[in-house]
């Protein structure tokens, strides 16, 4: 019996048909055979890298083991991942041999640790590469303390990676503190402090750099200074808007209270700019504020690439035909929905009828708890969900009922039915509900201007920094985040306004929620007009924005 291989088959030339011939892969050569293509076979090893996966918003940490033994050429992936990290395995062998390196014809097993995290998305292309490159010999550097993360191309060139800002944040935690991303994520990933960050343009470079051949400077946060100015803001001055002095007044008291707002009136009374103009009286966002804004917006890959920190507040104004995982999240693996993407900013719904029943009332516990829980059977998420509410409706389906000049061609019935479209549940969750008259001529063509948003705005940020001072050391922000512990500490009322406040309660039938929201708005108004505690004045104010009829 002789031991062969394919190769030395051809050597040997024709055998005799007595002899018995069994073929081997190299992997399984007697010890004499194996000696003999010794110098062919590869020293393979196990290396291990580490990266991140992006869980909901957070992340967690990814071991990649890499393992080239002998075999038939061979690349395995496993550890839960998806189809783009089953394809990485291809752009791997593509980017490794066109950076000048070679890929093991050998069998690889990469396992990306732990196993039972479900791994998705092409941030994982760098580290197994890294992992292959180690476990081959082509690099010899110790990468323990290194974090590796970016999606390569086929030319070995590192392209845009999404949650990048939450995956450094982990390596800070966890006590790495050099990080590896792609050059265009530097910006974005220096806005956490305390780490290395080395910004990589092509894989070939990330090798040499290794190798000790060149070295890659870090990231110097001081480059980008200059893009955490805050730029204009586009939104719509108060200034140009005509009229409609009752209603800018409330969205006043809305953003200095960050209070939800409804808003109704006939077709072109201004709803729609109205709202839009909202964000140009918002207070400007802080560095935290800004952080947890941007995080959201890298995980959803809605982050410009030129912009690396969001200090605008977001302003979303989904259309009515929305998805119910598109306004609130979710998917296969959760993603921010609207509701999470409109954080410290606005929801603006406009046709708020429109919208369906399902995806309304699913708006109740954000509003209440701040937050959205996103369950599936692979476990839960939790996004944030701190936004304004601000709708725009018309009357009825015509939109005309209550018009001083158009007449309403709509039924009784049908008005019911329109404006029974949204719950008296999620109605009691709004403070404000403001009528939208349409304007008159006169006003319409009067070319002086009103107040500006700048003043506006001035008024809005010395109001809530009266709220920031009385909640300290709490979580909350503003008055409309109080709990009914801090409304009965903060929301003093003056003997003179308590009979208004009973005999408010007795008429309009409001329910304990309407009534520490109607003393959360009366503070907000109070805290505009620099008092104490809260007046009659203040609580008339108040109530007027409740005492129009139920929608």
């Amino acid at each position: 019996m002789i031991w062969c291989c394919p190769m030395a088959v051809k050597r040997l030339g024709t055998l005799r048909f007595s002899e018995k011939v069994i073929y081997l892969s190299r992997g399984s050569l007697p010890a004499i055979m194996r000696r003999k293509y010794a110098k062919a076979k590869l020293s393979g090893m196990l290396a291990k890298v580490k990266t991140a996966a992006v869980v909901g918003l957070d992340a967690q940490e990814v071991e990649v083991e890499t393992d080239i033994s002998g075999g038939l050429p061979r690349t395995t992936v496993v550890g839960l991942p998806d189809t783009a990290v089953q394809e990485a395995r291809e752009r791997v062998r593509s980017a490794i041999r066109n950076s000048g390196c070679w890929f093991p014809a050998k069998r690889i097993t990469v396992n990306l640790a732990p196993a039972d995290l479900k791994k998705a998305g092409p941030a994982y292309d760098l580290p197994i590469a890294v992992g292959v490159l180690l476990g081959s010999g082509q690099i010899s550097n110790d990468a323990s303390g290194m974090l590796f993360l970016g999606e390569l191309s086929l030319d070995g060139n590192l392209r845009h990676t999404q949650g990048i800002i939450s995956m450094v944040e982990l390596a800070r935690e966890k006590g790495i503190f050099t990080v590896f991303v792609p050059a265009a994520d530097a910006k974005e990933a220096s806005l956490i402090q305390g780490v290395d960050i080395i910004p990589v343009s092509s894989l070939a470079q990330l090798v040499s750099h290794l190798r000790g051949e060149v070295v890659i400077p870090c990231y110097s946060a001081d480059d980008v200074e200059g893009e955490f100015e805050e730029a204009p803001w586009p939104a719509t001055d108060l200034a140009h808007i005509k009229g409609q002095e009752h209603v800018k007044r409330a969205l006043e008291v809305a953003a200095a209270g960050g209070h939800n707002v409804v808003m109704t009136g006939p077709p072109g009374s201004g709803k729609t700019l109205l709202a839009r103009a909202l964000p140009s009286i918002l207070p400007r966002m802080g560095i935290g504020e800004a952080l947890e804004v941007t995080k959201i917006y890298s995980v959803s890959g809605l982050l410009p690439q030129d912009t690396p920190l969001i200090r605008q507040r977001p302003f979303r104004a989904p259309h009515y035909t929305i998805s119910h995982a598109g306004l609130v999240g979710g998917g296969r693996f959760p993603r921010p929905g609207e509701i999470s993407l409109s954080h410290r900013g606005v929801l603006f719904l406009d046709e708020l009828p429109e919208f369906g029943h399902a995806d309304l009332e699913v708006l109740r516990q954000p509003m209440e708890d701040r937050v959205v829980t996103i369950s599936r059977a692979q476990g839960s998420v939790t996004f944030p969900a701190n936004f304004m509410l601000v709708g725009a409706m018309n009357p009825c389906p015509c939109g005309y009922y209550g018009d001083p000049v158009k007449e309403c061609t709509c039924t009784p019935m049908m008005v019911s039915r329109y404006q029974k479209r949204i719950s008296g549940p999620l109605l009691d969750r709004i403070d404000i509900f403001v009528e939208v008259p349409r304007i008159d001529y006169e006003k319409l063509a009067d070319d002086r201007l009103g107040e500006g948003s700048e003043a506006v705005r001035q008024r809005v940020e010395e109001a809530r920094a009266v709220q920031q001072r009385r909640l300290e050391g709490t979580r909350l922000v503003c008055n409309a985040d109080m709990t009914p512990l801090e409304v009965r500490e903060f929301c003093q009322v003056e003997p003179s306004a308590q009979s208004l406040l009973q005999t408010a309660m007795n008429q309009l039938h409001l329910s304990a929620r309407a009534f520490h929201r109607i003393l959360k708005l009366a503070r907000t108004i109070a805290d505009l007009a620099g008092a104490d505690t809260i007046g009659a004045p203040n609580l008339a104010e108040a109530l007027q924005y409740r005492s129009r009829e139920q929608l």
